[in-house]
C-alpha cells in the first residue's frame, strides 16, 4: 500500500479545499499540514517558491498550483473521472476552473475575504472598505452574470459532477465566511450548482474541519483538527511570523 500524499495549505483556502476534495471523492489517502501561506517558514518557500498554497507532496514529487494538482491526480487516480470525456467540454471545465482560480480569486479572495477576513486575523489591520464594496456591488454581481450564463437549467455544469463544479463551489464557500452568499432569486443556476456540491459527503466531511478551525488562532488549529482524527503531517512548515506573500 503505498504512502499517503501529503498536502500543505489551510482547508479555508479555496485552492485547498478543491485538491482536498478531489483527493476525499478518489478515495485517495493524504496527510495535511493546514497552514496559511502566510506563515510558512523556510522549507515551505523552497516547496512553493511563490508562496502559495496548496502543496502536493506524493513521494519524491512536489507539485505546487492547484489546477496542475488536481490534473495529476486525475491522470494518478482516473476514478471517478472528475474531467469530463467529451474533448470540447473539458476544455470548458478547465476554463471554468481557470476562470475562478483567476478572477474568483480576486474578487472573492482578495477583494472581499482577505479584506474582511485574513487581513484583520492575521495582520491586524482594517479592511479597506472601499474594495469591498466595489467587490460587493459591482465586480461580484459581473462574475456571476457570467457564471449563470454557462450553466446549465439544472443539475452539474456538464451533467456529471466535474472540476469546474468543485472549483466554482469552492470560492463562494471561502466567500460565506465572511457573510456572502449568492442571491438565489437573481443567480438561480449558480445558487443551485454551489448548494448541490456543497451537499455532496466529501464536501460535508470538509465543512465540518474548516468549521472547527475558522474562527480559531493559527497556533489552535493543529491541534483541534488532530483532535477530530485529522491526519495531519509529522511536523509543520508553518511556525514562521505572518509575512505577506508573492501575488
Amino acid at each position: 500500500m503505498s504512502e499517503p500524499v501529503s498536502v500543505i495549505g489551510s482547508p479555508i483556502s479555496p485552492y485547498v479545499r478543491k485538491v482536498l476534495a478531489v483527493l476525499e471523492l478518489k478515495g485517495v489517502a493524504y496527510r495535511l499540514d493546514p497552514i496559511a501561506p502566510f506563515v510558512g517558514n523556510e522549507a515551505f518557500t523552497r516547496l512553493s517558491p511563490l508562496r502559495r498554497i496548496p502543496v502536493l507532496i506524493d513521494g519524491e514529487l512536489v507539485l505546487n498550483d492547484s489546477s496542475v494538482i488536481c490534473q495529476y491526480l486525475e491522470e494518478r487516480h482516473p476514478a471517478p473521472a472528475l474531467y469530463p470525456a467529451d474533448f470540447a467540454d473539458r476544455a470548458r471545465a478547465r476554463w471554468l476552473e481557470e476562470y475562478a482560480d483567476t478572477h474568483l480569486g480576486d474578487v472573492l479572495i482578495w477583494r472581499l475575504f482577505f479584506q474582511l477576513g485574513a487581513k484583520r486575523f492575521l495582520f491586524r489591520e482594517e479592511a479597506d472598505e472601499a474594495v469591498v464594496r466595489k467587490a460587493r456591488e459591482e465586480e461580484i454581481p459581473a462574475a456571476l452574470d457570467y457564471l449563470e450564463a454557462q450553466l446549465p437549467p439544472s443539475g452539474f455544469a456538464f451533467g456529471e459532477l466535474s472540476i469546474a463544479d468543485i472549483t466554482l463551489a469552492s470560492f463562494f464557500r471561502t466567500a460565506a465566511f465572511v457573510k456572502y452568499a449568492i442571491d438565489a432569486a437573481r443567480w438561480p443556476r449558480m445558487a443551485a450548482l454551489v448548494a448541490a456540491v456543497m451537499a455532496l459527503p466529501a464536501m460535508q466531511k470538509l465543512s465540518a474541519i474548516e468549521d472547527r478551525i475558522v474562527r480559531l488562532p493559527l497556533a489552535e488549529q493543529r491541534p483541534a483538527l488532530a483532535a477530530m482524527g485529522v491526519a495531519l503531517t509529522a511536523a509543520t512548515l508553518g511556525d514562521a511570523h505572518p509575512q505577506r506573500g508573492f501575488r
